[in-house]
């Protein structure tokens, strides 16, 4: 039986996913050596469909407690499966999540019931979530943290999306939906738009468009913040691998006033301007591993932690770092017990569309990401890709928190504590 592809793209500051309550327009198809006249010829072929499906607004709730700690504990969960104990690992759990919260939107029966486990909360309390949380984001220091959403779909071998779909990923992820041509043109104009949206950090996600490719949900995130304290220079140190490899590279210092304690590690929370941001680092402690530390914690250990934080100065030292991943993540999620999605003989995604090819599931899940911390501060973009397929009191001593070993970092909004991005940083030169 011939078989048809959904791609559900992802794209994040660090990372990518499926996310986004405020409406964008598409970025220019022209990318590379595509010029105006080109440009112009591919958005032609494109076509609004948010022109006709109207969602229906939905108003925005606090985020809850019990939210923020269910998208930390899975977060938590997608870093430890996702991680190479001897490279350095980045991902960006926030763009998964909205990626595969979208795509909850499509799926039914134990096909959605294997989504929200892995994911960790219903899909309809995740659409309420990310209303909330893209909200938040636009009205608190907006210009840091970006997110930007896009269906891209084809009308080739009878597919068509339902319009309840695109109308609720509209409402709650602010997702605009085009109808193209799933040829030349269309790889050039969706990279165009990841370039776009994460700042030339992610400059394609596509190579290309495979024949029987029905759909691509495309998340673009993009962080760029500055320190509320810049480092003012770096000095050459010494960093220590897990296995004892020592090299030489640029160090940061600072005396921060926010300190970080859980018994297995000790760290500090540095602020981005304004303070709605901020960059996390863990160092577990001698005789601990980044991994055993990493095992230890979940979501609400993780934000006990954070909400915990006590005001005493910190004199650290962090390495300058640059770092890229590029990951395919769908046995990852099958080992966190969500294998339905990807059978193609028993997804059930009967709500995201129909084909007369076959039935829908999700055949990869890409996931890039990019971050760079430096003196001056952070960029970070991030861009995930689903491809279903048919078929307290200050001390009078200070802390001490030396990078100078593996160690694990985040960041996170200091309102709900949710890191949008999580890292190891095992080897700084690599």
């Amino acid at each position: 039986m011939k078989t048809k592809i959904l791609c559900i793209l992802l794209i994040v500051a660090l990372l990518l996913s499926l996310a986004g309550c405020a409406s964008g327009k598409p970025a220019s198809s022209q990318s590379g050596g595509t010029d105006a006249a080109s440009s112009q010829k591919t958005q032609e072929k494109r076509v609004d469909l948010m022109q006709t499906v109207k969602p229906a607004k939905k108003e925005a709730e606090p985020i809850t407690p019990e939210a923020a700690a269910a998208a930390s504990d899975f977060a938590l969960r997608l870093f430890r499966a996702a991680n190479d104990p001897d490279q350095n690992t980045l991902i960006s759990p926030l763009s998964v999540l909205c990626a595969l919260a979208m795509t909850a939107n499509g799926a039914e029966d134990e096909t959605l019931l294997q989504m929200e486990s892995t994911l960790g909360m219903r899909r309809d309390l995740y659409n309420e979530f990310f209303n909330s949380y893209l909200s938040a984001m636009r009205s608190v220091y907006p210009n840091a943290l970006r997110l930007a959403n896009s269906i891209w779909f084809t009308d080739r071998n009878g597919f068509e999306p339902k319009e309840d779909f695109l109308a609720v990923n509209a409402a709650c992820y602010g997702a605009d939906a085009y109808l193209a041509p799933f040829d030349g043109s269309t790889v050039q104009e969706i990279n165009a738009w990841v370039k776009k949206n994460t700042d030339g950090m992610i400059p394609a996600i596509l190579d290309e468009i495979p024949d029987d490719a029905v759909m691509y949900l495309v998340n673009a995130l993009a962080f760029d913040a500055k320190w509320a304290q810049r480092y003012t220079d770096a000095h050459p140190g010494t960093f220590t691998e897990a296995d004892g490899t020592k090299q030489t590279v640029d160090f940061m210092y600072s005396e921060e006033q926010t300190y970080l304690s859980d018994g297995s590690a000790t760290g500090f929370l540095k602020y981005y301007r304004g303070k709605a941001y901020a960059f996390v680092a863990l160092l577990p402690n001698e005789g601990v591993s980044v991994g055993e530390y990493l095992d230890s914690l979940d979501g609400a250990k993780l934000q006990a932690l954070l909400a915990n934080r006590s005001m005493e100065t910190v004199d650290t030292a962090m390495p300058k770092f640059e770092t890229q991943t590029g990951l395919e993540l769908s046995g990852v999620l099958k080992s966190m017990g969500m294998e339905l999605p990807f059978d193609e003989d028993r997804a059930n995604f009967s709500s995201l569309g129909t084909s007369q090819a076959g039935n829908l599931y999700i055949s990869r899940v890409l996931h890039k990401t990019f971050i760079s911390v430096a003196e001056e501060g952070t960029r970070a973009a991030a861009a995930t890709a689903v491809e279903p397929v048919p078929a307290c009191e200050p001390e009078e001593e200070p802390k001490y928190v030396r990078l100078d070993r593996p160690f694990v970092y985040m960041l996170i909004d200091c309102e709900t504590n949710l890191p949008f991005f999580i890292g190891t940083m095992m080897k700084p030169g690599d």
